[in-house]
């Protein structure tokens, strides 16, 4: 494989540190991002709006399910985000710098997702790991109650 996937998946936390790292060195004129790679958000979508005569422009991340945003920051400069309907046209972006309807002669969407199936059901796998160990429920102690407190005497008289 001559272009490998090198996108990762992070948690909101570490996407609105990146937000906020870029907005602070928005007015630097060499910024230098903290986190630099590329990075893929699952189930949120970015929003912007703005405010103050379209001079001020506010970004948000809103949950969204089945919604992907890309983060790319490989040089450790620029800030690039989109929002992405599937995993693979996420990663088809990142790895290319191509959306699925751009035409390019060297390849298509369809003919880099068939190289790269592998790569991307090891992404799909992980966030179905992640999704898993959310849903799993914390066993809560049962409360005590008056019956295991006399279990509990009883055990230990025995002795």
């Amino acid at each position: 494989m001559k272009n490998p996937i090198h996108a990762s998946i992070i948690t909101v936390d570490q996407a609105r540190a990146m937000l906020k790292d870029q907005r602070d060195q928005r007015d630097e004129r060499f910024p230098q991002l903290a986190p630099s790679g590329q990075y893929i958000l699952p189930d949120y979508r970015l929003t912007r709006k703005r405010e103050a005569f379209k001079i001020r422009r506010h970004t948000f991340l809103k949950k969204h399910f089945r919604s992907y945003v890309a983060f790319d920051s490989d040089n450790g400069q620029t800030l690039w985000i989109h929002n992405f309907s599937s995993l693979s046209e996420a990663c088809f972006w990142l790895n290319t710098g191509l959306k699925p309807n751009d035409t390019d002669s060297a390849g298509s969407y369809q003919g880099w997702k068939e190289a790269h199936v592998t790569e991307i059901e090891a992404l799909k796998d992980q966030l179905r790991a992640q999704h898993q160990e959310k849903k799993k429920p914390v066993a809560a102690p049962k409360p005590v109650t008056v019956t295991t407190v006399k279990k509990v005497k009883h055990a230990k008289s025995k002795k």
